[in-house]
């Protein structure tokens, strides 16, 4: 067993309940429109508009559950056009990242960082990663085979309980491979 299903993770935030209020009102919860693949994790009916210094991009998902900090997770291209320039790093890294405006349909938060380009990796539980013969934060290449054939590198392993096996990338990189439908990639080190 080396092939991973990979998935393309489109732009998206996570709110702060402190946001999710603000943004939403009072007493706003999350609603939840489709699971996602990771256990509990879920693409929300709710949306945002992301502003940056450039311009703005309305509808963008919320992903759920509430998180303790507001995270915007853009390809480079998004980031780009709206005139910031996103570090690649892993989700929760947001440490000196740049920040923007979220618009909802209540209020508008300001965060002072929390932009990131969401750095290509593979969730994996300890048994699947014991049967790929890899460890937590281990980096290594994933070979996906199509009509644009690629090799990732710099792919970060990432294990717990708590995740199903899944590779994922952004929209920049889905597109560079043709990784539409169902796609699967080799993990090679």
């Amino acid at each position: 067993m080396n092939k991973v299903l990979v998935e393309t993770s489109a732009r998206h935030v996570h709110l702060s309940a402190e946001h999710l209020e603000i943004l939403f009102g009072k007493g706003a919860e999350l609603t939840v429109k489709k699971m996602l693949s990771q256990p509990g994790q879920f693409a929300c009916e709710e949306r945002v508009t992301v502003v940056g210094p450039k311009r703005e991009i309305k509808g963008v998902s919320i992903l759920g559950p509430v998180r303790p900090a507001t995270q915007v997770e853009l390809s480079l291209t998004d980031a780009r056009s709206i005139g910031l320039s996103a570090p690649i790093r892993e989700s929760g890294d947001v440490a000196g990242t740049p920040g923007c405006k979220l618009v909802g349909p209540c209020g508008e938060v300001e965060i002072a960082e929390g932009v990131i380009a969401a750095k290509r990796h593979i969730h994996l539980t300890p048994a699947d990663a014991e049967a790929f013969g890899v460890k937590d934060k281990e980096i290594v290449s994933v070979k996906i085979d199509g009509e644009r054939n690629l090799v990732f590198g710099d792919v970060v392993v990432r294990v717990s309980e708590k995740f199903a096996a899944a590779m994922h990338i952004d929209t920049d990189e889905s597109n560079a491979a043709a990784a539409f439908g169902e796609v699967y990639g080799e993990i090679v080190k």
